[in-house]
Protein backbone atom coordinates (compact mmCIF):
# COMPACT_ATOMS: atom_id res chain seq x y z
CA UNK A 1 0.00 0.00 0.00
CA UNK A 2 1.28 3.29 -1.05
CA UNK A 3 1.75 5.85 1.66
CA UNK A 4 1.48 9.62 1.78
CA UNK A 5 4.86 9.97 3.23
CA UNK A 6 5.74 8.26 -0.01
CA UNK A 7 4.00 10.60 -1.94
CA UNK A 8 4.99 12.82 -0.21
CA UNK A 9 9.04 11.95 -1.04
CA UNK A 10 8.70 11.72 -4.61
CA UNK A 11 6.83 14.94 -4.86
CA UNK A 12 9.14 16.88 -3.35
CA UNK A 13 12.48 15.07 -5.02
CA UNK A 14 10.82 15.81 -8.53
CA UNK A 15 10.55 19.52 -7.63
CA UNK A 16 14.40 19.40 -5.79
CA UNK A 17 16.43 17.53 -8.15
CA UNK A 18 18.51 16.38 -5.54
CA UNK A 19 18.13 13.71 -2.77
CA UNK A 20 19.79 15.88 -0.63
CA UNK A 21 17.36 19.01 -0.97
CA UNK A 22 14.59 16.97 -0.70
CA UNK A 23 15.85 15.39 2.39
CA UNK A 24 16.55 18.60 4.33
CA UNK A 25 12.85 19.86 2.31
CA UNK A 26 11.19 17.31 4.52
CA UNK A 27 13.18 17.02 7.48
CA UNK A 28 14.57 13.62 7.38
CA UNK A 29 17.84 11.50 6.50
CA UNK A 30 18.57 10.83 2.73
CA UNK A 31 18.56 7.46 3.26
CA UNK A 32 15.15 7.13 4.60
CA UNK A 33 14.00 9.07 1.96
CA UNK A 34 15.55 6.49 -0.58
CA UNK A 35 13.72 3.67 1.65
CA UNK A 36 10.07 5.53 1.03
CA UNK A 37 11.06 5.84 -2.95
CA UNK A 38 12.49 2.09 -3.31
CA UNK A 39 9.00 0.64 -1.72
CA UNK A 40 6.83 3.34 -3.94
CA UNK A 41 8.60 1.63 -7.05
CA UNK A 42 8.15 -1.72 -5.70
CA UNK A 43 4.42 -0.89 -5.07
CA UNK A 44 3.82 0.55 -8.86
CA UNK A 45 6.50 -2.02 -10.34
CA UNK A 46 8.70 0.13 -12.27
CA UNK A 47 11.48 3.04 -11.51
CA UNK A 48 10.01 6.67 -10.57
CA UNK A 49 13.93 8.19 -10.34
CA UNK A 50 16.60 7.72 -12.41
CA UNK A 51 20.07 8.36 -10.79
CA UNK A 52 22.69 10.33 -12.35
CA UNK A 53 25.99 10.57 -11.61
CA UNK A 54 24.67 14.04 -10.29
CA UNK A 55 21.34 14.23 -8.80
CA UNK A 56 18.48 12.58 -10.06
CA UNK A 57 16.18 12.83 -12.63
CA UNK A 58 12.25 11.83 -12.46
CA UNK A 59 11.05 9.08 -15.50
CA UNK A 60 8.22 9.44 -16.77
CA UNK A 61 6.25 7.08 -14.58
CA UNK A 62 7.60 9.29 -11.88
CA UNK A 63 6.12 12.58 -13.33
CA UNK A 64 2.83 11.11 -13.60
CA UNK A 65 2.65 9.98 -9.91
CA UNK A 66 4.09 13.09 -8.79
CA UNK A 67 1.15 14.82 -10.73
CA UNK A 68 -1.44 12.21 -9.27
CA UNK A 69 0.10 12.61 -5.86
CA UNK A 70 0.25 16.57 -5.07
CA UNK A 71 -3.52 16.05 -5.34
CA UNK A 72 -3.71 13.43 -3.57
CA UNK A 73 -1.43 15.48 -0.86
CA UNK A 74 -3.74 18.36 -0.69
CA UNK A 75 -6.69 16.51 -0.37
CA UNK A 76 -5.65 14.36 2.44
CA UNK A 77 -4.38 17.68 4.22
CA UNK A 78 -8.33 19.24 3.29
CA UNK A 79 -9.16 16.32 5.11
CA UNK A 80 -6.74 17.22 8.61
CA UNK A 81 -8.33 20.78 8.27
CA UNK A 82 -12.36 19.52 8.27
CA UNK A 83 -11.78 16.48 10.68
CA UNK A 84 -9.87 18.87 13.16
CA UNK A 85 -12.81 21.67 12.12
CA UNK A 86 -15.13 19.13 12.83
CA UNK A 87 -13.47 18.20 16.43
CA UNK A 88 -14.16 21.56 17.16
CA UNK A 89 -17.37 21.88 16.15
CA UNK A 90 -17.09 24.01 13.82
CA UNK A 91 -18.00 22.17 10.19
CA UNK A 92 -19.75 18.68 9.88
CA UNK A 93 -23.92 17.50 9.98
CA UNK A 94 -25.72 17.64 12.43
CA UNK A 95 -28.96 16.39 12.26
CA UNK A 96 -31.86 17.24 14.81
CA UNK A 97 -35.26 15.88 15.33
CA UNK A 98 -37.98 18.51 16.75
CA UNK A 99 -41.20 18.34 17.65
CA UNK A 100 -43.24 20.18 15.26
CA UNK A 101 -43.80 23.24 17.37
CA UNK A 102 -40.49 23.77 18.42
CA UNK A 103 -39.42 24.77 14.96
CA UNK A 104 -41.03 28.22 14.48
CA UNK A 105 -40.41 28.92 17.99
CA UNK A 106 -36.88 28.02 18.99
CA UNK A 107 -35.05 26.49 16.56
CA UNK A 108 -35.11 28.79 13.37
CA UNK A 109 -33.82 31.45 15.12
CA UNK A 110 -30.41 30.11 16.09
CA UNK A 111 -30.39 27.98 12.74
CA UNK A 112 -30.54 30.94 10.93
CA UNK A 113 -27.79 32.32 13.35
CA UNK A 114 -25.75 29.62 12.89
CA UNK A 115 -25.40 29.11 8.70
CA UNK A 116 -24.46 32.53 9.16
CA UNK A 117 -21.81 32.16 11.77
CA UNK A 118 -20.75 28.55 10.61
CA UNK A 119 -21.19 27.77 7.06
CA UNK A 120 -19.37 24.66 7.27
CA UNK A 121 -21.90 23.31 9.34
CA UNK A 122 -24.97 21.50 7.18
CA UNK A 123 -28.16 20.63 9.13
CA UNK A 124 -31.13 17.91 8.62
CA UNK A 125 -34.22 18.53 10.68
CA UNK A 126 -36.86 15.99 11.11
CA UNK A 127 -39.98 16.87 12.72
CA UNK A 128 -42.31 14.96 15.07
CA UNK A 129 -45.77 14.75 16.79
CA UNK A 130 -44.43 12.36 19.17
CA UNK A 131 -41.65 12.24 22.26
CA UNK A 132 -41.61 8.75 21.97
CA UNK A 133 -41.16 8.24 18.43
CA UNK A 134 -38.55 11.09 18.49
CA UNK A 135 -36.66 9.03 21.08
CA UNK A 136 -36.83 5.98 18.99
CA UNK A 137 -35.91 8.21 15.82
CA UNK A 138 -32.35 8.61 17.85
CA UNK A 139 -31.91 5.27 19.04
CA UNK A 140 -31.79 4.02 15.57
CA UNK A 141 -28.79 6.47 15.09
CA UNK A 142 -31.07 8.91 12.57
CA UNK A 143 -30.21 11.75 14.66
CA UNK A 144 -27.88 13.49 16.76
CA UNK A 145 -30.07 15.51 19.21
CA UNK A 146 -33.57 15.88 19.89
CA UNK A 147 -35.63 18.73 20.97
CA UNK A 148 -39.09 18.55 22.72
CA UNK A 149 -41.11 17.53 25.72
CA UNK A 150 -39.47 14.64 27.59
CA UNK A 151 -40.20 11.22 26.50
CA UNK A 152 -41.98 8.31 28.34
CA UNK A 153 -38.58 6.49 29.02
CA UNK A 154 -35.40 7.06 27.87
CA UNK A 155 -31.42 5.89 27.80
CA UNK A 156 -29.99 8.58 25.95
CA UNK A 157 -28.89 11.67 28.03
CA UNK A 158 -31.44 14.54 28.78
CA UNK A 159 -30.99 18.00 30.14
CA UNK A 160 -33.34 20.17 30.46
CA UNK A 161 -33.95 23.78 28.54
CA UNK A 162 -36.60 25.12 29.93
CA UNK A 163 -40.51 24.64 30.76
CA UNK A 164 -42.90 25.90 28.28
CA UNK A 165 -46.84 26.66 29.11
CA UNK A 166 -49.86 25.12 28.23
CA UNK A 167 -52.53 27.85 27.77
CA UNK A 168 -56.07 27.27 26.75
CA UNK A 169 -57.22 29.12 22.99
CA UNK A 170 -60.62 30.03 21.67
CA UNK A 171 -62.43 32.93 19.63
CA UNK A 172 -61.54 36.28 19.79
CA UNK A 173 -65.05 36.91 21.10
CA UNK A 174 -65.00 33.90 23.47
CA UNK A 175 -66.09 34.82 27.22
CA UNK A 176 -62.76 33.49 28.33
CA UNK A 177 -61.81 36.73 26.95
CA UNK A 178 -63.19 38.65 30.17
CA UNK A 179 -60.96 35.53 32.61
CA UNK A 180 -57.57 36.27 33.66
CA UNK A 181 -57.34 32.48 33.84
CA UNK A 182 -59.52 29.74 32.64
CA UNK A 183 -59.97 26.41 35.23
CA UNK A 184 -60.35 22.55 33.15
CA UNK A 185 -63.74 22.26 35.10
CA UNK A 186 -64.29 25.70 32.53
CA UNK A 187 -62.49 24.17 29.38
CA UNK A 188 -65.07 21.00 30.03
CA UNK A 189 -67.95 22.67 29.80
CA UNK A 190 -67.35 23.98 26.27
CA UNK A 191 -66.44 21.92 22.06
CA UNK A 192 -63.01 20.97 23.09
CA UNK A 193 -60.35 20.33 20.29
CA UNK A 194 -58.88 17.01 20.61
CA UNK A 195 -55.51 15.38 19.44
CA UNK A 196 -54.95 12.17 17.01
CA UNK A 197 -54.09 9.30 19.11
CA UNK A 198 -50.43 9.48 16.86
CA UNK A 199 -49.41 13.12 18.75
CA UNK A 200 -47.97 12.55 22.36
CA UNK A 201 -50.74 15.34 23.68
CA UNK A 202 -53.38 13.15 23.19
CA UNK A 203 -52.57 10.96 25.94
CA UNK A 204 -50.67 13.92 27.95
CA UNK A 205 -54.00 16.17 27.78
CA UNK A 206 -56.09 13.41 28.55
CA UNK A 207 -54.02 11.96 31.80
CA UNK A 208 -54.92 16.09 32.90
CA UNK A 209 -58.50 15.69 32.26
CA UNK A 210 -58.15 12.56 34.76
CA UNK A 211 -56.13 14.19 37.18
CA UNK A 212 -58.51 17.09 37.94
CA UNK A 213 -61.80 14.51 37.29
CA UNK A 214 -63.47 16.16 33.90
CA UNK A 215 -64.15 14.78 30.50
CA UNK A 216 -63.53 16.67 27.61
CA UNK A 217 -66.65 17.58 25.17
CA UNK A 218 -64.33 16.99 22.28
CA UNK A 219 -65.97 17.89 18.41
CA UNK A 220 -63.12 16.84 16.27
CA UNK A 221 -59.47 15.64 16.81
CA UNK A 222 -55.64 16.93 14.91
CA UNK A 223 -52.38 15.84 14.67
CA UNK A 224 -51.07 19.29 15.00
CA UNK A 225 -51.09 21.60 18.45
CA UNK A 226 -50.85 24.40 15.97
CA UNK A 227 -53.63 23.28 13.60
CA UNK A 228 -55.59 22.79 17.04
CA UNK A 229 -54.39 26.57 17.72
CA UNK A 230 -55.24 28.08 14.80
CA UNK A 231 -58.86 26.15 14.69
CA UNK A 232 -59.97 27.44 18.14
CA UNK A 233 -58.92 30.50 17.32
CA UNK A 234 -61.07 30.31 14.56
CA UNK A 235 -64.26 29.62 16.86
CA UNK A 236 -64.15 26.21 16.21
CA UNK A 237 -64.00 24.83 19.80
CA UNK A 238 -61.66 25.49 22.40
CA UNK A 239 -57.92 23.60 22.50
CA UNK A 240 -54.81 23.00 24.91
CA UNK A 241 -51.64 23.61 23.34
CA UNK A 242 -48.22 24.55 24.49
CA UNK A 243 -46.63 28.06 23.95
CA UNK A 244 -44.53 26.90 21.39
CA UNK A 245 -48.02 25.87 18.85
CA UNK A 246 -48.94 30.00 19.04
CA UNK A 247 -46.06 31.02 16.68
CA UNK A 248 -47.85 32.15 13.84
CA UNK A 249 -51.52 30.84 15.01
CA UNK A 250 -54.37 32.87 14.01
CA UNK A 251 -55.58 35.52 16.45
CA UNK A 252 -57.82 33.97 19.10
CA UNK A 253 -58.45 34.57 23.35
CA UNK A 254 -55.04 33.02 24.42
CA UNK A 255 -55.48 32.28 28.51
CA UNK A 256 -53.13 30.43 31.45
CA UNK A 257 -53.99 27.52 32.70
CA UNK A 258 -55.48 27.98 36.21
CA UNK A 259 -53.60 26.58 38.24
CA UNK A 260 -50.78 27.24 35.59
CA UNK A 261 -49.23 23.79 33.68
CA UNK A 262 -45.71 23.93 32.39
CA UNK A 263 -44.24 21.21 30.55
CA UNK A 264 -40.60 20.41 30.39
CA UNK A 265 -38.85 20.98 27.24
CA UNK A 266 -35.65 18.94 26.95
CA UNK A 267 -33.22 18.51 24.31
CA UNK A 268 -31.75 14.50 24.30
CA UNK A 269 -27.99 14.27 23.13
CA UNK A 270 -26.86 10.74 21.24
CA UNK A 271 -23.08 11.41 21.77
CA UNK A 272 -22.66 14.17 24.65
CA UNK A 273 -19.15 13.97 23.82
CA UNK A 274 -19.45 15.03 19.90
CA UNK A 275 -18.31 18.80 19.95
CA UNK A 276 -20.48 19.84 17.29
CA UNK A 277 -23.86 18.92 19.21
CA UNK A 278 -22.43 20.42 22.54
CA UNK A 279 -21.69 23.90 20.76
CA UNK A 280 -25.39 23.43 19.90
CA UNK A 281 -26.59 22.55 22.87
CA UNK A 282 -24.29 25.50 24.97
CA UNK A 283 -26.42 27.43 22.66
CA UNK A 284 -29.50 26.58 22.94
CA UNK A 285 -28.80 26.78 27.04
CA UNK A 286 -28.02 30.02 26.60
CA UNK A 287 -30.67 31.83 24.69
CA UNK A 288 -33.29 29.47 26.31
CA UNK A 289 -36.87 29.20 26.00
CA UNK A 290 -38.85 32.03 23.98
CA UNK A 291 -40.58 34.93 26.38
CA UNK A 292 -38.87 32.37 29.22
CA UNK A 293 -41.78 29.93 27.68
CA UNK A 294 -44.48 31.96 29.24
CA UNK A 295 -47.42 33.45 26.77
CA UNK A 296 -46.17 36.69 24.86
CA UNK A 297 -47.09 39.88 26.63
Amino acid sequence: MITLRALECLVALVESDSVTSAAARLHMSQSALSHQIAALEREIGTPVIERLPRGIRPTVAGLAVAAEARNALHHAGRAVTVGRRVGEGRAGRLRIASAETMTTWLLAPILRQWRARHPEVAFELSEFSSADRMDRFLSAGKADLIVGPEPTTTVHHVERIGQEEMVVVAGAGHRFADEPAVSLAAVATEPFIHYDPENGMAIWVDELADRHGIAYDTVLHTRSPRTAAQLAGANMGVAIVPVSALAGAAEGTVRPLDPPVLRDVIVTIAAPADALSRRFVAELHRRGLPGDGRIPA
